[in-house]
């Protein structure tokens, strides 16, 4: 029997090929960037592309020269941002190990984010009482816990 596969596994070769015509070796940057440079920044700025080098020079080690970071940075925040290449900079190089980024380029823009969704409003404790009652039937553990997340959604959704 076939098991599922993460989409983690498989989104890579569906965008791999954008990220490597805007300079990113992998599509990990994106997806790690609050992780790279703290999640205050990473709500003001977001990496666009990676530029290298035209001529290919490669150092002793055999890398290549360190490229050059285009960073989307809101208006208001680009000057502190600017302040703050040097950090940026360490922290994108120290996360892959070796010095791929030896600039910061900003670009004043908005960011693209996906809209936030409003807080759900609280749940009556007596439909999450019938939901937990529904599940608590099922022995195996991650499935009860599925369904008990499908059906609290599931009343959060129905008016009262």
């Amino acid at each position: 029997m076939a098991r599922a596969k993460p989409l983690a596994d498989l989104i890579g070769a569906c965008v791999g090929p954008a990220f490597a015509a805007q300079g990113f070796a992998s599509a990990d940057i994106i997806s790690v960037w609050p992780g790279i440079v703290g999640s205050r920044l990473a709500d003001a700025c977001q990496p666009v592309k990676l530029e290298w080098p035209r001529r290919a020079r490669r150092d002793a080690e055999g890398r290549p020269e360190p490229g050059t970071l285009v960073v989307r940075v809101e208006g208001a925040f680009a000057l502190e941002l600017q302040h703050l290449a040097p950090v940026v900079i360490q922290r994108v190089n120290a996360h892959y190990g070796w010095a791929c980024v030896g600039k910061l380029v900003l670009r004043q823009d908005r960011l693209h984010r996906a809209p936030r969704r409003k807080p759900a409003p609280p749940l009556d404790p007596v439909r999450r009482g019938e939901v937990a009652v529904a599940v608590s039937r099922i022995e195996d553990d991650p499935l009860r816990d599925a369904l008990d997340r499908l059906g609290i959604a599931v009343v959060a959704g129905q008016p009262r």
